[in-house]
């Protein structure tokens, strides 16, 4: 069973329609017996980065995604609460990757929004059977900073990390489930993890 993180976020339905096509059973949930025993989680979000983070306090759900053993995955403000800390109401994140996210300097358009390949640092977990000039789909207007968790770059008025990876903690700024065939390459490769 694949369990999606349920905590006030949006993007949450289009995240389980993709994953219910490659063939799996979904729930979206907040039960920790069901988070705690799934065989992978999926912490997706669209959505403000401080009123995410209260609802997991709230709920106690912040101990219990960084206590998980299972393969996990976040997506957008999954994956920027997964970091260190957030400029978006300026607030602590989980603090499972050490990088900060901040908001992108006003030099160009924000947010950024649309397809743009990544620098893949490693191409055998994540990015398997993935070429460097695949599209994935951004949209964001905050971004995870750079760090030895990075295990993909993008580069939108400063490079930024497009995939992280820790332990079994894995994370992505895009958005898979809104990628087409490469996004759904990649989501296949993390639920075979």
């Amino acid at each position: 069973m694949i369990a999606i993180l349920k905590y006030n976020a949006g993007n949450v339905q289009s995240v389980q329609n993709a994953i219910e096509r490659l063939g799996y059973q979904t729930i979206v949930t907040d039960d920790v017996a069901i988070l705690t025993s799934a065989d992978k989680v999926i912490f997706p979000g669209v959505g403000e980065a401080s009123s995410a983070m209260r609802y997991l306090v709230d709920k106690g759900l912040d101990k219990v995604i960084i206590g998980l053993k299972q393969p996990v995955l976040g997506i957008c403000l999954g994956m920027q609460l997964l970091c260190h800390s957030s400029e978006e109401g300026d607030v602590a994140g989980l603090g499972v990757f050490d990088n900060k996210v901040k908001l992108f300097p006003a030099t160009d358009i924000v947010p950024h929004m649309g397809w743009n390949n990544c620098d893949m640092i490693d191409e055998e977990t994540l990015f398997k059977g993935i070429e460097e000039l695949d599209d994935f789909y951004f949209v964001h207007s905050y971004y995870a900073t750079l760090s030895k968790d990075t295990i993909a770059v993008n580069n939108y008025i400063v490079p930024f990390s497009a995939a992280l990876a820790k332990g079994n903690f894995y994370a992505v700024q895009f958005h898979p489930e809104k990628s087409g065939k490469v996004g759904e390459l990649l989501l296949k490769n993390f639920l075979e993890l």
